[in-house]
């Protein structure tokens, strides 16, 4: 995905060097079709889509790259900043209310100037992809009018590039954001002036986006700029080479995933699918199999939900791919369909990211049961293990130690076993980036719907492998920008029956989750504390019966059956303590439930702007606001996400020592 800015015809070093910037912009568009070519596709033949190249269609580079990108065979994506009606006539150069209205009206202005640019832009409004920001078309028609009535009225042409700079710097940050690397022809000289080429150019690097730089008085010696502190250094020259290599390694880093790299990760995964391979080679499993379902049940018996047998059936079905549309998916893809003046194919886009969350969440879910399961099932066997191995001594003489020691060897063995399957075939890191392909799809709806991203280097880096990241952008990239006119009515119902129902559900299920999660630490503390002390009073009663036969009060037979007894005690009562106290410490339950409920409180300060914003008036429904507020909800889950990673990343399934 590619995005394009630059000057406009008008431009004087644009005009004087228009042949240099053609060729210049013609040999990156080279490079990267090379690199593209180039590439192993990684799911098979036809698994690379055509390039996207993402303008503006302003006269001058932009719609120089853009027919260039049709002439190649692209897809051409207009995130236009008005209206297509209102954006063609402002762009067209008319000068005058009556050629505005012709413009407007769909018919040619009388300037031959404006007449030209109208043409030009509306071939490639037919051959494009509009995404239209028409929700504040009525103000900016007056004020643009004002301006044309009244041409010496200096406020009122101020006014007028005022708003319009703002609205195209709105278009601006979704070229940014759907963007792999911007294109950009510019002068070099000024960022201040709000959603002009320098502008974007500024925002693009702070966001992390790439940008190859052609300077109109020097277009030959185009360069990459990967940070807004290159801007300081624009003056320095670089090899041409150098360039073509840093654009082709940009190419192959956006169709590529990073794999693991470090050698113990390879050691562990050997014979077993690193990397993208985990998610495309997984079998999948309708339902969750009992036999791991210990980590929840410890949830079950300890959260002391009221009204819930503790014992119930644990088991979960896995909605499919296939079914997720019309089930849980419904509400969205309703929503979807029903949003005014939206984009009447786009609810298919959305639902083929719905299969691949269910995909991914399905695979995780169960690896999550395997992973946690299995150190649950660890910590009780490793007590069992302990407790067996010594039971004879009250309960058998010491010819059935063997029978005892035997009991100990099988749970021992067993737990090296599930230790040795969970190295082996990588549970927990599976988990962990299957969980994150599936977070990142389970709020994708809501940005694909109004447009907005997670510009690319704002994507969280795992510390061993980043194809969750990669996957989820691409899923979100193969939707892209909806056919869509935004209005303050699609806004509105983007915001009621999209967003806000997401955010309040997810808002609930964090404050349940956490209210849970802290119930179950508090009383598995209180058990294992519990047992300590039961360990401390069994110990007393012990010396007790000592001091009694010291006494004289208690006799030999008598102490030698309790001190079997209580040497048996002794061991179970606090080795099952140490357990429980293992398993709280593993499950980490009390900074899980801290993660939920600040991840509840961020959600429910999203939902009160988002009760704000809809109790305005139409007129002051404005995209950048809900966008806005869409990234917040956004920025909300990649936090929690890598807080929740923080928490578990380093407890790998190991013995339980």
């Amino acid at each position: 995905s590619l995005g394009v800015t630059g000057h406009r015809a008008s431009h004087p070093l644009y005009a004087a060097h228009v042949a240099g910037i053609e060729a210049a912009l013609v040999s990156v568009l080279n490079v990267v079709a090379a690199a593209v070519a180039a590439e192993p596709e990684p799911f098979g033949a036809g698994s690379i889509a055509p390039t996207r190249m993402h303008s503006l269609l302003a006269g001058g580079a932009d719609q120089l790259a853009a027919r260039e990108a049709l002439a190649r065979g692209w897809e051409l994506v207009a995130p236009l900043p008005f209206g297509a009606d209102l954006y063609c006539a402002i762009n067209s150069g008319v000068d005058t209310p009556a050629d505005a209205a012709r413009v407007l009206a769909g018919g040619a202005p009388e300037n031959p100037a404006a007449a030209a640019s109208a043409r030009a832009i509306r071939a490639l409004y037919a051959e494009a992809r509009l995404f239209e920001l028409a929700d504040d078309d009525e103000e900016i028609f007056d004020v643009w009018q004002t301006s044309l009535n009244a041409p010496g009225d200096a406020a009122a042409r101020d006014t007028f590039a005022a708003d319009c700079s703002e609205r195209v710097a709105l278009a601006g940050r979704l070229l940014i954001e759907q963007s792999d690397i911007l294109i950009a022809v510019w002068d070099g000289r000024r960022t201040t002036m709000i959603g002009g080429t320098g502008h974007t150019i500024l925002r693009a690097l702070e966001l992390g986006a790439p940008v190859v730089w052609i300077d109109p008085a020097s277009p030959g010696a185009w360069r990459v700029l990967r940070a807004p502190e290159a801007l300081a250094s624009l003056a320095v020259p670089v090899p041409a080479d150098d360039a073509e290599a840093q654009l082709q390694a940009l190419v192959r880093g956006a169709l590529r995933p990073v794999e693991p790299a470090h050698p113990r990760l390879h050691h562990a995964a050997k014979g077993d699918h690193p990397g993208i391979s985990a998610l495309d080679a997984a079998h999948w499993h309708a339902r969750s199999n009992p036999l791991w379902h210990a980590y929840r049940r410890v949830e079950a018996v300890f959260s002391g939900e009221t009204g819930r047998n503790p014992w119930r059936s644990l088991r979960q079905t896995y909605e499919t791919p296939e079914a997720i549309a019309a089930g849980s998916g419904s509400a969205v893809l309703d929503a979807t369909r029903n949003l005014p003046g939206g984009d009447p194919q786009y609810p298919g886009a959305i639902a083929a990211g719905l299969g691949r969350f269910a995909w991914a969440d399905g695979i995780s879910s169960r690896l999550s049961d395997t992973y946690r399961g299995g150190m649950m099932i660890n910590f009780f066997l490793s007590s069992f293990a302990i407790v067996g191995g010594i039971a004879y001594i009250p309960f058998a003489d010491s010819y059935w130690k063997w029978a005892f020691a035997l009991f100990e060897f099988v749970l021992l063995a067993s737990i090296l076993i599930i230790t040795g399957l969970g190295q082996k075939r990588r549970w927990h890191g599976r988990w962990f980036e299957t969980r994150r392909v599936a977070e990142y799809l389970r709020h994708a709806p809501l940005l694909l719907a109004l447009g907005a991203a997670r510009a690319p280097g704002r994507w969280p880096q795992g510390a061993d492998t980043s194809w969750p990241e990669w996957y989820a952008r691409h899923a979100l990239r193969e939707a892209g920008l909806p056919r869509a006119k935004v209005t303050a009515a699609y806004l509105r119902s983007a915001l009621s029956h999209m967003l806000d129902t997401h955010v309040t559900a997810q808002r609930d299920y964090h404050f349940g989750k956490s209210k849970r999660l802290t119930k179950v630490h508090h009383n598995l503390d209180q058990l294992s504390e519990w047992m300590f002390r039961l360990a401390v009073v069994s110990v007393v009663i012990y010396l007790g019966f000592q001091a009694g036969y010291g006494l004289h009060l208690v006799t030999p037979e008598t102490l030698k059956q309790v001190a079997k007894i209580f040497t048996f005690l002794g061991v179970l009562l606090p080795t099952f303590g140490g357990a429980i106290a293992g398993i709280r410490y593993f499950g980490d339950f009390e900074r899980f439930a801290a993660i939920s409920e600040v991840t509840g409180q961020k959600l429910d300060s999203v939902h009160g702007r988002i009760v704000l914003l809809l109790k305005a008036p139409d007129a002051c429904m404005d995209y950048g606001p809900v966008a806005e507020i869409a990234h917040a909800a956004d920025d909300i889950v990649v936090s929690e996400i890598e807080s929740w990673q923080a928490v578990f990343g380093g407890k790998q399934i190991t013995v339980p020592v």
